[in-house]
């Protein structure tokens, strides 16, 4: 039976626990595994776990500390990887029965970093179809649950990691966001997930290095677990070649402080349609930060559903562009779903596609404006609380009789403008007991920033005490 206290302790002071002595990589990966046996089999967040690898490298760890060895700062940290990054030797399936015996020759950058700062890989976590979706249901793998409540879906695509750090399986996991996929089920699991500035991370996996809505990101329950795997994961390298110079400094913990910060607040983006009580809450987020000694300022963003309109079709063309080569042998096994953003997006010509940037930049120029006299705008990660298991993504895009879109996620337009870094942390709960994330936007590039901007919030308004009721097997 894992012991939950460990289970939750952060990240950040697993490592100072097992460089001290006062705990070992081998008791900290042991009862990791044993809270994903007790877990799994009702939350579906990992597709495939390495018990026996993850023992020995925990059991190397532990002799390395022993002798005294310089190791690197997630040394014995067990974390997870999204089942969309390759890992070298291990299968890679996409969550598609296309690449279902798909096994890569090498390490995705990011692993390699993670990997090289002492971190151990105890798993794969599931992901929808080439990672498409706002909800983590695969054909391969099956359907992902919430931690807080089975009956809810924890997002997605990176819905798998955000269970699993919910969960106690792991204090730290990767995602891959594009439109909202580390944010998503950040939000819904009531933990911090991060999208960073484009370039941060070095994007290597597409088939292309000019892409700019993809990024790398950290799934974890604390800012300072967050900051710690940007600190680990993040720097130049010439394999992404919008890869940011220079190094970026990632204090851990980051520093708090928000005195005389000037805060822009927008609840709806000009046009989402928001939940009530996900107002509220982020309402009462805002107003700690205000409390803390921020200006806070309610603004009208300008914005309109464009934004989501034209992101869907550039992210459209990115999936018929990677897979639409799966359609000719896998099409009767593939998500539905996948097939027609796949079928849209081959639609698409390229003067269509190029004139998306014209609208983009419209929109681009009246968020600068709001930066020009804020530090960041705060708003709503999600415009739901998570959602039912079996709902998906086509059910939530219409607008009502007053043209308020009825969206779900408020994150995709943040990839539009993937140069702002984005951060999404926990602002409270419904009265059903889900969970809401307030999303923090930074100025371009100022990535530290937000994270300083999340610590403060949680210094003032403590979450990690939080757990989701979910048991498992004993």
């Amino acid at each position: 039976m894992a012991d939950l206290e460990l289970s939750y302790t952060p990240a950040s002071e697993l490592a100072r626990m097992m460089r001290v002595g006062k705990v070992s990589p081998v008791e900290v990966v042991g009862n990791c595994l044993a809270r994903i046996e007790a877990v799994n089999a009702t939350l579906n967040c990992f597709c495939f776990v390495y018990p026996e690898e993850a023992m020995q490298q925990a059991r190397a760890a532990e002799a390395a500390i022993r002798r005294g060895d310089t190791v690197g700062p997630l040394h014995g940290v067990p974390i997870a990887i999204k089942d969309f990054t390759p890992t070298k030797g291990k299968r890679t399936t996409l969550g598609s029965y296309a690449y279902e015996n798909n096994v890569p020759d090498r390490d995705a950058l990011i692993v390699e970093r993670l990997r090289a700062a002492g971190a151990i890989l105890v798993g794969k976590t599931t992901t929808p179809e080439f990672a498409h979706s706002g909800f983590t249901h695969s054909p391969l793998w099956g359907i992902t649950r919430n931690p807080w409540n089975p009956a809810m879906t924890p997002g997605g695509s990176s819905g798998g990691s955000g269970a699993a750090v919910a969960s106690g399986c792991v204090p730290l996991a990767e995602g891959t966001d594009m439109g909202g996929s580390v944010r998503i089920p950040a939000s819904f699991c009531g933990i911090v997930g991060m999208k960073p500035s484009l370039g941060r991370i070095p994007m290597d996996i597409l088939p292309t290095v000019f892409d700019n809505i993809s990024h790398f990101g950290p799934l974890a329950r604390s800012v300072a677990d967050a900051a710690m795997f940007m600190a680990a994961s993040a720097g130049p390298d010439d394999r992404d070649i919008m890869s940011l110079k220079p190094a970026m400094d990632f204090p851990v913990p980051p520093p708090k402080g928000v005195k005389g910060r000037r805060f822009a607040l927008s609840l709806d983006l000009g046009f989402y349609a928001v939940d009530a009580e996900v107002e509220a809450r982020v309402r009462e987020a805002a107003a700690a930060l205000a409390d803390a000694g921020a200006i806070v300022e309610e603004v009208d963003l300008g914005w309109t559903r464009q934004i989501v309109d034209d992101w869907y079709k550039t992210w459209q063309v990115l999936l018929a562009a990677g897979f639409a080569h799966t359609l000719a042998t896998h099409r009767d096994r593939l998500d539905p779903g996948i097939v027609a953003l796949m079928e849209a997006g081959l639609k698409i010509d390229a003067v269509t596609y190029k004139r998306l940037e014209f609208g983009r930049t419209q929109q681009w120029l009246k968020l600068a404006e709001i930066f020009r006299t804020h530090d960041a705008l705060l708003c709503p990660t999600m415009a739901l609380p998570p959602q039912p298991v079996d709902a998906r993504d086509s059910d939530y895009d219409w607008n009502d009789d007053q043209g308020r879109y009825h969206g779900i996620d408020m994150t995709a337009a943040f990839n539009y403008t993937g140069q702002c870094p984005a951060l999404s942390v926990p602002a409270g709960f419904t009265s059903a007991g889900l969970p809401v994330g307030l999303q923090i936007v930074g100025r371009r590039f100022e990535d530290a920033d937000v994270l300083s901007i999340g610590a403060t919030l949680e210094a003032v308004r403590p979450w990690a005490a939080q757990r989701p009721p979910v048991q498992g097997r004993p």
